[in-house]
C-alpha cells in the first residue's frame, strides 16, 4: 500500500508530463504516471523509483480512463492532485483548408480527455478533503493566431471547461487551477504537430531561452503546494523572448 498522497499526471511519457512527474516525486507525492506509451512510462518510473507507478492510459478512450481510476483506487492512499497534461496540436492549416480529422483529434485529447479524467478522479479528489486539479492549457486558450484555429478552438474549450468546473465546485474541498504556457521547447510537441523535424526546429529557431518542460513542472509544483485555501486560478507563463503570441524576439 502506498503511504504518500497520490498525484496523477496524464501525458507523462515525455515533455511537461514527465518533468512534472519527476518534480512531484521530489515534493513528497507518490506519482501515478499515465500515458499511452508503456515503455516510456516504465523507463520514467524506473528513474523515479518507489515513489512512482506507471499506468497505461489513453485519455481518448472511456474504458481506459475508467481502468486508470480503478488502478489508482487500488493503491490505497488519498488522491490529492490531478495534473491534466495530456494534449497536443496537429497541423498549422488555415480554416479554409482545415482537416476535420485533426480538429477532432485535438478536441478529443485536449477537451474530452480533460473531461474524462477529471470526471473519473473527482470523487477521490473530493474524498481526500484537500484535492487539486491542475490543467495545462496554453496561451492559445485566449489568443488566436493564423493557422492555429483548430488548436486555439480546443484550448478555448478546455479553458471554458476549467472555469466552469471551478464555479461548480465552489464550497467543496477541490481547487481548480489552470496553467497556460506560451512557447515551450520540448522534444515532441512541435514534431507531433508538423510531423517534420525541420519544421519543428524552425518554431524555436533564434529564440533565446524558450521555456522548457522543467519550467512548467516548477509552476505545477508551486501552485499545487500552496496552502489549500490558496487557489491560483490561472497562471500565464512565457519566455521573456515572447511578449505575446505574435511577438517573439529571434536572434537572426
Amino acid at each position: 500500500m502506498v503511504q504518500k498522497n497520490i498525484a496523477v499526471v496524464t501525458g507523462a511519457s515525455s515533455g511537461i508530463g514527465a518533468a512534472t512527474a519527476r518534480r512531484l516525486a521530489t515534493e513528497g507525492f507518490h506519482v501515478v504516471a499515465a500515458a499511452r506509451r508503456a515503455d516510456r512510462l516504465d523507463a520514467l518510473v524506473a528513474e523515479i523509483g518507489a515513489d512512482a507507478t506507471a499506468i497505461t492510459c489513453d485519455v481518448t478512450a472511456d474504458d481506459s480512463v475508467a481502468a486508470l481510476a480503478a488502478a489508482v483506487g487500488e493503491l490505497g492512499a488519498p488522491v490529492t492532485l490531478l495534473v491534466n497534461n495530456a494534449g497536443g496540436a496537429r497541423g498549422l492549416d488555415p480554416v479554409e483548408a482545415g482537416r476535420v480529422a485533426d480538429w477532432q483529434w485535438m478536441y478529443d485529447v485536449n477537451v474530452l480527455g480533460t473531461l474524462r479524467v477529471t470526471h473519473a478522479l473527482l470523487p477521490a479528489l473530493e474524498a481526500s478533503g484537500a484535492g487539486t486539479v491542475v490543467t495545462i492549457g496554453s496561451t492559445a486558450a485566449f489568443t488566436v493566431y493564423e493557422g492555429g484555429a483548430g488548436y486555439a478552438a480546443a484550448k478555448h474549450a478546455q479553458t471554458a471547461l476549467v472555469g466552469t468546473l471551478r464555479l461548480e465546485l465552489a464550497g467543496r474541498p477541490v481547487r481548480v487551477i489552470e496553467i497556460d504556457p506560451g512557447m515551450v521547447h520540448t522534444e515532441e510537441f512541435a514534431l507531433n504537430r508538423f510531423g517534420d523535424q525541420a519544421k519543428a526546429d524552425a518554431v524555436y529557431a533564434g529564440v533565446r531561452e524558450p521555456l522548457v518542460a522543467d519550467d512548467i513542472a516548477d509552476c505545477v509544483t508551486w501552485v499545487a503546494t500552496r496552502p489549500h485555501h490558496v487557489n491560483v486560478d490561472r497562471l500565464v507563463v512565457r519566455p521573456i523572448a515572447q511578449a505575446a503570441q505574435h511577438k517573439v524576439v529571434r536572434d537572426r
